[in-house]
């Protein structure tokens, strides 16, 4: 299995450390929200130099702060600065409570301000230049885009059906947070990997990120991802994809069990069509240094089962 974790800590040096025993134990990649470090991009050249393989995303970096011009440079810098392929950009929208209410920008049109922003930045990771005067995004990018000297795949956090043709014509797939197996399997994978093909463009790339926690204790584990992950349950974009599952709050989607039984949950997100998991590792009970080791080390054997 491609199997990603979560990324973070409380300094570079932390976050390099994680990065580097990350790769040693097989994981495929780690995935940094926008708000670690400040900023994940600056750490993630750090720990892209120090380490080899390990793939280092965003999930996701919003679009609505960024222009997509200014966006483009900075993770062309980045990946010229990791030295090696390896950077992934992660890209969403956000939610209207943070984009009016903290930034103060309208969340009018969310689905065409994505399209346009996700049209603008692929190309210029491409090479090209763009000139495009939409109804959102304006820009002319001619002698204003740095060389990309490795490949920068763009992952689109895709779960509206507009969204998710978007990622499909024009970004290499999308990253998923709190879908289940049978949301993937019945409306994901379909209409991406169709708009992918209507496109001319390689089969896509879903990334499936769930909370997950090997415990015997099924309960004691849900409520331990309500505790950690209740604030999605109030986000309409994440609410959304939750109820599509017959769920009612991120503990009910969240892959929780005995060994054999998230062995066999996390397959069945393969089996649904995504190529990717990124597993955010919950802690449960009262030893959660023991537990989080517990659950780590399920994935590690299932990482490192390919390699």
């Amino acid at each position: 299995m491609r199997i990603g974790l979560t990324g973070g800590a409380s300094s570079t040096d932390k976050i390099v450390k994680q990065a580097q025993r990350a790769e040693a134990d097989g994981f495929s990649s780690l995935w940094y929200a926008s708000s670690v470090a400040g900023d994940p991009l600056a750490a993630l050249a750090v720990a892209g130099r120090e380490t080899s393989t390990i793939e280092l995303g965003t999930a996701v970096l919003q679009t609505y702060p960024c222009h997509p011009l200014l966006q483009a440079n900075r993770v062309a810098a980045v990946a010229e600065a990791m030295g090696r392929p390896g950077i992934t950009l992660g890209l969403g929208p956000s939610h209207g409570s943070l984009v009016e209410d903290v930034y103060g920008l309208s969340y009018e049109r969310p689905g065409l301000n994505t399209e346009e922003y996700v049209e603008i930045i692929t190309a210029l990771l491409r090479g090209e230049d763009v000139n495009l005067q939409g109804r959102e995004w304006r820009v002319r990018s001619e002698g204003r885009m740095v060389s990309v000297v490795h490949r920068v795949p763009v992952l689109l956090s895709a779960m509206s059906p507009r969204m998710l043709r978007v990622a499909g014509e024009f970004a290499d797939g999308t990253v998923l947070w709190m879908a289940s197996a049978q949301v993937i399997k019945t409306r994901i994978a379909p209409a991406i990997g169709a708009a992918a093909a209507a496109a001319g463009r390689p089969d896509p790339r879903i990334v499936a990120g769930l909370p997950v926690a090997v415990h015997d204790d099924i309960d004691e584990a849900r409520a331990a991802v309500a505790a950690t992950s209740g604030v999605y349950a109030g986000m309409p974009n994440y609410q959304r994809i939750i109820s599509a599952a017959g769920a009612v709050d991120p503990a009910d989607v969240a892959i929780v069990g005995s060994e054999e039984s998230v062995r066999v949950q996390l397959q069945s997100l393969l089996d649904a069509g995504a190529t990717d998991i990124w597993a955010a590792v919950t802690p449960v009970g009262s030893d959660p240094r023991a537990s989080a080791g517990r659950t780590r080390s399920l994935l590690r054997e299932l990482a490192s089962a390919d390699a």
